[in-house]
């Protein structure tokens, strides 16, 4: 074989190879924005590099799959349910109250179901997971009560505040309804 067709053949393979590798890449990146929805654009804005941004949510990803994410029995799931309803009540005479009660729920829940919960922003990364479709909500529901700390929030914040950690809460209960098929 001649010198030629040796580097002819030699860059036919890298070419193949950066090929492969460029579709393996996207694929991974379509899986990742499909399963993490606008939590994904949220990280590559974040990190300001999309691998980085991809490397940090299949970290998220094999995190999650290492903790004990366990469902609640019925009976728990029914005694945070009645909780939620006394929560919900209560808003109309302490708003702040019942949003800060909420956000203690939600919190109780994801404990009691194996989720860690001492840091506020790796119980985002650890929701963003499993519900990524909610977890723009629940960044915006806590700067509510933080916001609600400083005197800063209106009872319309509050309100919108309860409605995301209640979407949040009826997911982490798994209370919606299975369809049958």
């Amino acid at each position: 074989m001649s010198t030629l067709s040796i580097i002819l053949i030699a860059i036919i393979v890298v070419l193949c190879a950066v090929v492969v590798w460029l579709l393996i890449a996207r694929r991974r990146s379509m899986r990742l924005r499909s399963q993490f929805g606008p939590e994904y654009q949220r990280t590559v804005t974040e990190f300001g590099d999309r691998t980085k941004a991809e490397r940090d949510l299949e970290r998220r990803q094999k995190r999650v799959e290492r903790l004990n994410i366990r469902t609640l029995p019925p009976a728990t799931r029914e005694r945070y349910l009645q909780d939620w309803k006394q929560d919900q009540a209560r808003f109309v005479d302490d708003p702040k109250g019942a949003v800060v009660d909420a956000d203690r729920l939600v919190m109780n829940v994801m404990r009691e179901r194996g989720y860690p919960v001492s840091d506020f922003e790796q119980r985002v990364d650890d929701v963003s997971v499993d519900h990524p479709h909610l977890v723009q909500n629940y960044r915006a529901a806590r700067e509510i009560v933080v916001r609600q700390q400083r005197g800063q929030a209106s009872t319309e914040d509050l309100r919108k505040a309860l409605v995301y950690y209640r979407a949040l809460f009826d997911e982490l209960l798994e209370t919606a309804p299975e369809v049958v098929r």
